[in-house]
């Protein structure tokens, strides 16, 4: 026997409240989040905002001093755009509750979102604990563009 039509909108009505409290939630937490990430060579922390903007530049230990401007340069934007991935997908973790449908009333569907069209292709990329070029014995892009292999 199918519910009555009042016990159904009213299902609706409190999973849609509990939804949109749900969402609140997490749009406060998200406006709170930043994440740092070191670069490879470890000369560089940044760290991004909510919004994946460049909140934070930090150069450790005077490695800077020692460094070429372009060695300096990429080691920056390694740390950054590291930075701005974890963002990314936290905000994709953070998002995947209301992308899912209802399962308690069928009705109520979740919205698909094409993460690769919002972020690009390597947020989708199952490497999201691995630390771009330590522990992994690859060596970075820049490193091979600047002809070196990242040994000490």
């Amino acid at each position: 026997m199918t519910e009555p039509l009042e016990k159904r909108l009213e299902k609706a009505m409190a999973e849609l409240q509990a939804a949109q409290e749900a969402v609140a939630r997490t749009e406060r937490e998200l406006r709170q989040a930043s994440f740092a990430v070191l670069s490879s060579d470890r000369a560089v922390r940044a760290t991004v905002g909510p919004q994946g903007e460049l909140s934070g530049i930090e150069f450790l230990d005077n490695k800077y001093r020692d460094m070429s401007p372009q060695e300096l340069a990429a080691s920056v934007l390694e740390a950054a755009n590291a930075a701005r991935l974890k963002m990314n997908r936290h905000v994709m973790k953070a998002m995947a509750p209301f992308t899912e449908p209802s399962s308690g009333i069928p009705e109520l569907k979740g919205f698909e979102l094409d993460w690769e069209r919002i972020f690009g292709p390597e947020v989708l990329r199952d490497d999201d604990d691995e630390d771009p070029g330590r522990d992994s014995g690859a060596t970075p892009a820049w490193r091979d563009a600047l002809g070196e292999d990242g040994e000490d």
